[in-house]
């Protein structure tokens, strides 16, 4: 205030000062010097505006006065960001609507949305969950949904939340349209019960776990598709296996199971209804069930090439589920040549089982707790359609469970993390889309009883097969109440008599159609369980 007084004062003086020099140069009285005075300069700003606008008019700086209506109507246009409807009509612009003022502020900030966009309140609804907010809205014109997904991480920020505590989901009908959820609280803070067998039967594929909301989500079908499970030691992924294996039983129908077991018991319950179950962490185990899986593939796609010669329908195949527990250590090669050259062979067999089977029903399902880059070799990695991945330690072994380029799809999501306290909670990559879920922990009891269940049909469905020379096989061995049976007893059984052992040994397996064993002593015969294995294979 003192500054500007004192500005205005000396303003003053020179004023004064300014008129007395006029007055005395002038000889005039004071009320004309001050008349003289805002006359001239009345005229001065007149000269220098018309000068102005004379100057502007011949360099073709401003147009005539309609031109310059027009140009005022257009650019009031462009500031409300007028646009055309389908039919149209102009539509409103979005600057005469109200916005949303936290998802405008939000999305503005994380660069969905451009600064002069908005979005509008009465296209945009809350609405409050016991697990979280949906926020459902229509992005502006020029904008997708794509564009929040994007940015979700942003925007997750934006809201004072993780990514983990938010998910979005596209519509089908608008890509303009937008439905976020944002969670109250971290995801799988509490656990969802696991679901009914109804539940089960009723999905639309083949549950997984539950996603952060308590709805099932899993994948549509496995058939032509192979399942990667990665994750850290005791993170849960035998148990959420368990639970898949649980809900194939119970939704995918009748199927062969294969099993290797390298826990040695993690998948002990489901033994008894094996096609073939195998508890050890030999490679040569896991080796001949790829090989056994191999040669059941050449036969069904040789079945399938004499149907198309033949101008026939194409044969449907039962499905075969080969799955393994602790599969890395499958494939570690020794220090010796011949270990190495096994090794090789078993990456490429396995390669080739993982990718070329699926077209003839077998699905593989491989697990591993060790997801380092050498732990499963990439050409074996590569092939797996579907991965899902538990908590990791860090976002490059991330990359080795869900693919050297997961982080630059569309909306990732960090496993490194996940909270490793809350056993089962991994993320699910299909088809180019992550999404957080949490695998089912069912009681023993529950799948016993499907276990029970599938057991028994499968007895009676032994029982009931059709006279053949392996129905005939099983039935003798259970007879005798035997577990093994060597060639040399069974072949005369089945009316092989001539030949020697080696002839015999040889029309018994193309009779029977299954490969011989060997007992504890290194006798050569057919277990029990091969050949009621095989019978069910065949039905």
């Amino acid at each position: 205030m003192y500054a500007q007084a004192a500005g205005g004062i000396g303003a003053l003086a020179i004023a004064a000062g300014t008129l007395a020099a006029i007055k005395d140069k002038l000889g005039l009285s004071w009320p004309a010097t001050l008349l003289l005075t805002a006359g001239a300069l009345v005229a001065l700003g007149y000269a220098a505006w018309k000068a102005k606008t004379t100057l502007k008019r011949l360099w073709g700086r401003e147009p005539k006065a309609a031109a310059k209506a027009l140009a005022g109507t257009a650019a009031q246009q462009a500031r409300q960001a007028v646009t055309l409807q389908a039919d149209g009509t102009l539509a409103p612009a979005e600057t005469d609507a109200p916005a949303h003022p936290e998802l405008t502020a939000a999305l503005r900030t994380a660069g969905a949305i451009s600064r002069d966009q908005i979005i509008k309140l009465d296209e945009a609804t809350v609405t409050d969950m016991p697990t979280g907010a949906v926020y459902d809205f229509l992005m502006p014109q020029g904008r997708t949904y794509e564009d929040v997904e994007k940015r979700l991480g942003t925007v997750a920020g934006m809201f004072h939340v993780t990514r983990l505590h938010m998910t979005l989901e596209r519509s089908r009908d608008n890509e303009r349209r937008v439905k976020l959820l944002k969670l109250h609280e971290p995801p799988f803070t509490r656990p969802f019960p696991a679901p009914t067998r109804g539940e089960i039967e009723t999905f639309a594929g083949i549950p997984l776990g539950h996603d952060v909301t308590g709805q099932l989500i899993g994948v549509p079908t496995f058939d032509k598709a192979s399942l990667l499970v990665a994750g850290m030691t005791q993170m849960g992924k035998t148990t959420l296996i368990n639970g898949l294996i649980t809900c194939l039983l119970i939704a995918y129908g009748d199927f062969d199971l294969y099993l290797l077991d390298g826990k040695f018991c993690g998948l002990t319950r489901f033994e008894p209804i094996a096609t073939r179950y195998e508890s050890s962490d030999d490679p040569a185990v896991f080796w001949s069930m790829v090989r056994e899986l191999n040669q059941l593939s050449d036969s069904r796609y040789a079945q399938i090439k004499e149907a198309i010669r033949n101008r026939k329908p194409v044969p449907t195949f039962k499905p075969v589920i080969f799955i393994v527990d602790e599969a890395a250590d499958f494939f570690a090669s020794g220090g010796n040549n011949e270990e190495k050259d096994q090794a090789k062979q078993i990456v490429n067999d396995t390669r080739s089982l993982v990718s070329k089977s699926l077209e003839s029903g077998i699905s593989t399902v491989l697990m591993t707790q060790r997801p380092s880059a050498n732990a499963i070799p990439v050409e074996v990695r590569d092939q797996f359609l579907y991965r899902l991945c538990l908590y990791v330690a860090s976002a490059g072994t991330a990359k080795v469970a869900l693919g050297d380029t997961y982080f630059e799809t569309i909306a990732p999501i960090n496993p490194a993390l996940l909270d490793p306290d809350i056993k089962g909670q991994g993320v699910l990559f299909t088809k180019g889309r992550s999404t957080l879920i949490r695998g089912f922990n069912f009681e023993d009891k529950f799948i016993w009883d499907v276990v029970d269940e599938i057991e028994s049909r499968h007895k009676k469905a032994v029982e009931a097969a059709p006279d053949s020379p392996l129905k005939q096989a099983v039935d003798l061995l259970r007879d005798k109440g035997v577990e093994f049976m060597c060639t040399a007893d069974l072949a005369p059984a089945l009316g092989i008599l001539e030949g020697s052992p080696v002839t015999q040994g040889r029309k018994l397996s193309a009779l029977l159609g299954v490969t011989s064993g060997k007992d504890d002593k290194g006798v050569r015969g057919y277990h029990l369980a091969d050949l009621v294995a095989a019978l069910k294979s065949a039905l």
